[in-house]
Parts: C-alpha cells; structure tokens; sequence
C-alpha cells in the first residue's frame, strides 16, 4: 500500500500495532470467541456498504473492506487507504 510507505517510522509502528490487535480480533471472530472488534479499534464508515476504518492513532486511521473469503473460513480483508483523517471519504 503506497498510503503506508508515505508515513513516517512512528506511524508505521503505530499502524503495525494496531494492525496487531486487528488480527487478534479477527482470529478470535474466526474461531467464534469473539462478535466483532474490541471497542474503539474498528468502526463502520456511516453512508458507505462494507468500509470500515481501523483506528490506529489519534490521527491514524485505514479504511478497508471485507471481502469474499479466500480461504474457507477466513475473514478476507481488502485495504484501501491509510493515514490521517484524510484518507477518510
């Protein structure tokens, strides 16, 4: 994603933490232990079907969708664009 390489290190290690505590989620919604994301972590974009923003920072965030599974089982997500609140549409 070109959106990633244009942070700053911070940023990115600030996204690679949230990212983390995406994943978790997701394999805990997975294997049916959990409904959803942990609060404050994921939300969905109001007026838009199937895009959501992963909260990384105060100012970071990174849209996505979840698409049709790849693998049997397996949330698929599909990134479109991250940074601060500008990449919001």
């Amino acid at each position: 994603m070109r959106d990633l390489r244009a942070l700053t290190e911070v940023q990115q290690e600030l996204f690679r933490h949230g990212l983390a505590r995406m994943v978790e989620d997701l394999k805990a919604m997975e294997d049916g232990s959990a409904q959803w994301f942990r609060a404050g972590l994921v939300r969905k974009l109001r007026g838009r079907d199937n895009l959501y923003e992963l909260r990384w920072a105060p100012d970071g965030r990174a849209t996505f969708s979840i698409g049709p599974p790849q693998r049997s089982g397996l949330l698929h997500i599909q990134w479109h664009r991250c940074g601060s609140h500008e990449v919001l549409p």
